[in-house]
């Protein structure tokens, strides 16, 4: 896409020539089309230069201010993670005097980290992490099948209520049985 400076030049041409800015409007909507600018900015720049400005590109500005996003700060960053897991952001942002939403963007998309139970880990398990999660699940499940674990769990944590087919004397709660008089079959 054109930057404008084109279309300024076209502007300030349509000025000097004593056209109108509507004039000026409809010629540089004809010329580029689609990529044309919009009527405000037209007229912004027609009464510009009518003003006497003569240069059509835009003028010096501050510019963006300077990132404190920068290595050194991602390696000290990285240090006080490494050496205080527990530390808080804004902790890490006075000691090393940036912003915390700075201190945060390094953590999450330079550092690779994530917060988890007030720590900073990786986002995701190592290999010998994850066998060692899925043997152990192994073993649960072994052992529930192995002695109908989760039928014990239940009748220990609530005598008197077992999962069965109603009686006509047995008054149902909640989907479970309840029995007159504590009986049981």
């Amino acid at each position: 896409m054109d930057d404008g400076n084109g279309q300024r030049v076209v502007i300030r041409f349509c000025f000097k020539a004593g056209l109108s800015a509507t004039v000026t409007l409809v010629l540089v909507q004809k010329a580029y089309g689609d990529e044309a600018l919009n009527r405000s900015d037209v007229s912004t720049w027609y009464y510009r230069f009518r003003d006497g400005r003569e240069l059509v590109e835009d003028d010096k500005r501050d510019g963006r201010p300077k990132s404190t996003r920068n290595g050194e700060n991602i390696a000290a960053v990285a240090d006080l993670v490494k050496n205080g897991r527990r530390i808080a952001t804004r902790m890490i942002a006075e000691s090393l005097n940036i912003p915390k939403t700075v201190v945060l963007r390094i953590l999450k998309e330079d550092l690779g980290k994530r917060k988890l139970c007030a720590r900073f880990v990786p986002p995701s398990l190592t290999s010998e992490q994850r066998e060692d999660r899925v043997s152990s699940c192994q073993d649960i499940i072994a052992m529930a099948d192995a002695n109908n674990f989760f039928f014990k769990l239940l009748r220990e944590m609530r005598p008197g209520v077992l999962p069965m087919t109603p009686k006509r004397s047995d008054r149902v709660l909640n989907g479970l049985v309840r029995h007159p008089l504590g009986r049981r079959n």
